[in-house]
């Protein structure tokens, strides 16, 4: 099983390949991620950067690491996870849901 660092690094990884230079969101994004920590998508800039930064984002998600390995393996429904709380969306809920298309590449 892979150290909190090296999920952290993972993640970030997969965030930034599925990112790209510019995917067109157009604002900052962090997911709070327990058990590995924060990951910072900046698409307000071009190209798109994705860090561990913890700064304040137009949308925060906080979750499990589990449940976000799940998430991005497909094995999990956003909406599921968000209604049963084991996904909390806080600030601007509408770019939460242009990021499943995201998370999907």
């Amino acid at each position: 099983m892979p150290s909190e660092q090296e999920a952290l690094a993972a993640i970030i990884a997969g965030l930034a390949a599925a990112v790209g230079t510019d995917c067109g969101l157009g604002k900052t994004v962090k997911f709070a991620i327990a058990g590995a920590g924060p990951a910072y998508i900046d698409a307000r800039i071009v190209p798109n950067t994705v860090t561990e930064s913890d700064a304040p984002a137009d949308c925060t998600l906080a979750i499990s690491l589990e449940n976000f390995r799940k998430l991005v393996d497909g094995k999990a429904n956003p909406a599921v996870l968000f209604m049963t709380g084991k996904l909390k969306v806080s600030g601007d809920t509408t770019i939460a849901m242009k990021l499943a298309p995201l998370l999907k590449r």
